[in-house]
């Protein structure tokens, strides 16, 4: 299957990694596939870049099931289809816990999903000898996980091209990370696939949305938004933090110095 990828993403794929040194001689990568319109390109721009590498690289896609709907009512049959067409391996995981994660009073649903799809995926990398771990995250998720870690969470940042996790020895790369949304939108129009539909129930109703239609409202005014957030996630930027807060015991004899001398 020949398929002819347009010059921007191909330069925005290869400039990731290049820049970040996503891929090795020896990979062997596991590609999350949702179905998805930003995991499709990306099984899509893999597959053709091994293809043109001095350099051995060995792909496989997976698709994490977490139940939210009925098992007669999924139908991967699509994404078998154009793994098939991409001679790329492809097995699918479901589990039973798609009403564990809507209800579960003590963790945000959207975390508690994002933690089973990464710890199946991880871990069956790690039993099956994948080193590499392939994420379909783009720049608008960078920036939006970027703005969402300071509005909710009180920190600065966001998540990284290339991510060695520890417990399990698995490399998370994220070649996607220079493309827009707006770009793989069109490319996947172009290529004529139609991507599934997210089977969460949330779908459409989280944080992560409320920040986007944020950026979106404000590029209205100012189309630089999402480069300046992109910029400012860049290490070496330059900074200017209030100092670090004072502990309780830092601060008591601070304030006894202050007021008896």
């Amino acid at each position: 299957m020949r398929i002819s990828m347009p010059r921007n993403i191909i330069r925005a794929v290869q400039r990731a990694v290049v820049e970040f040194d996503l891929l090795e001689a020896g990979d062997r990568i596991l590609v999350g596939l949702s179905g998805g319109k930003d995991s499709t390109l990306l099984l899509y721009a893999l597959s053709i870049m091994v293809k043109h590498l001095n350099f051995p690289v060995e792909l496989s896609a997976m698709t994490i099931d977490l139940g939210f709907k009925k098992i007669e009512d999924t139908d991967y049959s699509s994404l078998s289809n154009i793994c098939e067409e991409l001679q790329v391996p492809y097995n699918i995981i479901r589990a039973e816990l798609g009403q564990d994660i809507l209800n579960n009073p003590k963790q945000n649903p959207c975390a508690r999903c994002s933690y089973f799809r990464r710890a199946f995926i991880h871990n069956y990398a790690k039993d099956k000898g994948y080193n590499k771990v392939a994420f379909a995250h783009h720049l608008d998720d960078a920036v939006e996980t970027f703005l969402m870690s300071i509005l909710y969470s009180g920190q600065v940042r966001t998540f990284l091209p290339r991510t060695y996790l520890d417990r399990t020895g698995v490399t998370v790369i994220r070649p996607l990370v220079y493309l827009r949304e707006s770009e793989i939108k069109r490319f996947i129009k172009k290529l004529g696939v139609i991507p599934l539909i997210s089977p969460c129930p949330l779908d459409g109703e989280t944080k992560r949305t409320e920040v986007k239609q944020l950026i979106h409202s404000m590029q209205k005014e100012n189309t630089h938004i999402v480069e300046h957030l992109a910029a400012a996630m860049r290490e070496g930027r330059e900074t200017q933090f209030w100092p670090r807060e004072l502990t309780k015991e830092e601060i008591r004899p601070k304030s006894h110095k202050f007021w008896y001398g």
